[in-house]
C-alpha cells in the first residue's frame, strides 16, 4: 500500500482531488491506473474508491509549479470515468480550475501581493492561460467565505479567472469547420448547430429542435424519452465534425460538451441573456460548466450563430448573463495586453487534507462485481 498526499476541494459547482504532480508517479504504473484505482472506478458507486459516483465529484486536479515564461503553475485535469476503466485527459474543468491558485500559494509556489495575487495557470490539457486573482491582504491568502454562487448552497472564498484569448484552444479555431452554423446528418435528426472552440468544445443546439422548452428542470429533462441518447448521438456527430476524433465511437465522453439554448422568458438589464441546460458526461449539469460558459460567451457575439440568434438585440458587451438550472451565472469580457480575456467568478473551499491510500494490485474488480 501507498499514501499519496492529497487535498479534497469544492471548486466552483464541483469536488475534486487535489495532488501534487509527481506524487501520482507510482512505480510500474501509469497514471491513468493509479487514478482509477483510487477512485474506486470502474464502479457506478466508486463504493472502494475518493469518487462521488457523479461526473461532477469525479475529477482530479494535478499541479506543479512551472518554469514557462509567463506562468506560475501548470495545471492538468483529469475526469475519472465512473462505470468505464477510463480516464479522459481532453479538457479542462472551469469550475476545478477555481482551487488552482490558492492551492499554488498554500504550496509557497507563487509569492503573494497585496491587497490581491494573479496567479498565471496554464492548463495543460487545453494550452490555456488563466489569469487567477484571489483576495491576499497584507500579502496573506484569505480563505474567507464571503461569497455565493448559483449552484453551491453556502458560501466560499471567491477567485477571479480569466481565460486568456481562449478561441480555438482545442481546434485551431473559434468555429472549428469555419462557419457559425452547421445542418447535421439526417440520422442525427439533421439539426442545425453551432460549433465552437472556447474554453472547451461547445455543440450549442435550439432547445425547441428537440421538442422542450430548454427552461426545464434538469430532473424532467432526464425523463424525456429518448432525448439524452439523441443530444448524445448529435454530440458525437458534432464532435467528428470538429476534428476531435476519426469516428463518433470514439468521441471522448467530457468534450465536446453540448448546451441546449434558448430564449428566456424575462430578458434585458435584469433577467438573463439565454437559457442553458448544459450537458456534462452524458447527465444534464446543475448549473453550467465554466468552460462552456467562456464558449458561448463567445458565440452570442458572433452573428449568425444559434446563440446569437436568441440573445437580447441590445444587451450589455461586458458579458452574458446565462439562466441555469441553478441560478444565473454571469460571464465577463475584458481585454489584457491587447487579446480579449473570457471568464467568471467562481468560488471555492478546501473540505479536507491528508492522504488517500492506494492499495496494492489487482487494480481491476474482481469478476463478482
Amino acid at each position: 500500500m501507498r499514501e499519496i498526499a492529497a487535498t479534497w476541494m469544492r471548486g466552483g459547482t464541483s469536488k475534486c482531488w487535489v495532488f501534487r504532480r509527481d506524487d501520482l508517479q507510482v512505480p510500474d504504473l501509469s497514471v491513468d491506473e493509479v487514478l482509477l484505482r483510487i477512485y474506486g472506478s470502474p464502479d457506478h458507486r466508486q463504493v472502494d474508491g475518493v469518487g462521488g459516483g457523479t461526473s461532477t465529484t469525479s475529477k482530479a486536479v494535478i499541479l506543479a509549479p512551472s518554469s514557462a515564461v509567463g506562468v506560475d503553475v501548470e495545471y492538468t485535469f483529469a475526469q475519472v470515468g465512473i462505470e468505464e476503466a477510463k480516464v479522459d485527459w481532453g479538457s479542462n474543468c472551469g469550475n476545478c480550475s477555481a482551487v488552482v491558485a490558492s492551492f499554488a500559494i498554500r504550496e509557497g509556489w507563487v509569492p503573494t501581493d497585496e491587497p490581491e495575487t494573479a496567479v498565471r495557470v496554464l492548463n495543460t490539457n487545453t494550452s490555456q492561460l488563466i489569469v487567477q486573482r484571489v483576495p491576499t491582504p497584507g500579502g496573506v491568502l484569505d480563505e474567507t467565505a464571503s461569497e455565493t454562487i448559483p449552484g453551491v448552497p453556502f458560501p466560499g472564498a471567491p477567485v477571479r479567472m480569466g481565460f486568456v484569448d481562449p478561441a480555438g484552444r482545442s481546434t485551431g479555431r473559434l468555429f472549428p469547420t469555419g462557419r457559425t452554423q452547421d445542418v447535421l446528418s439526417d440520422a442525427v435528426g439533421g439539426v442545425t448547430v453551432t460549433l465552437v472552440d472556447a474554453g472547451a468544445p461547445v455543440v450549442a443546439v435550439n432547445a425547441s429542435d428537440f421538442g422542450v422548452r430548454g427552461n426545464e428542470d434538469i430532473a424532467e429533462l432526464d425523463l424525456v424519452p429518448g432525448l439524452l441518447a439523441r443530444l448524445d448521438a448529435v454530440r458525437r456527430e458534432a464532435g467528428v465534425l470538429m476534428g476531435l476524433a476519426e469516428s463518433s465511437d470514439a468521441v471522448a465522453g467530457a468534450v465536446p460538451k453540448l448546451a441546449l439554448v434558448s430564449t428566456p422568458s424575462s430578458q434585458g438589464v435584469e433577467g438573463d441573456d439565454l437559457t442553458v441546460r448544459m450537458l456534462s458526461m452524458g447527465r444534464f449539469h446543475p448549473a453550467v460548466p465554466v468552460t462552456g460558459s467562456v464558449a458561448l460567451t463567445l458565440a452570442a457575439d458572433a452573428s449568425g450563430t444559434v446563440v446569437h440568434d436568441l440573445v437580447p438585440a441590445v444587451r450589455p458587451t461586458t458579458g452574458l448573463r446565462l439562466g441555469t438550472p441553478a441560478g444565473c451565472v454571469g460571464t465577463f469580457v475584458e481585454e489584457r495586453d491587447g487579446v480579449p480575456v473570457v471568464g467568471v467568478v467562481r468560488t471555492y473551499r478546501r473540505l479536507a487534507h491528508g492522504s488517500v491510500v492506494l492499495p496494492d494490485p489487482p487494480l481491476l474488480p474482481s469478476a463478482s462485481a
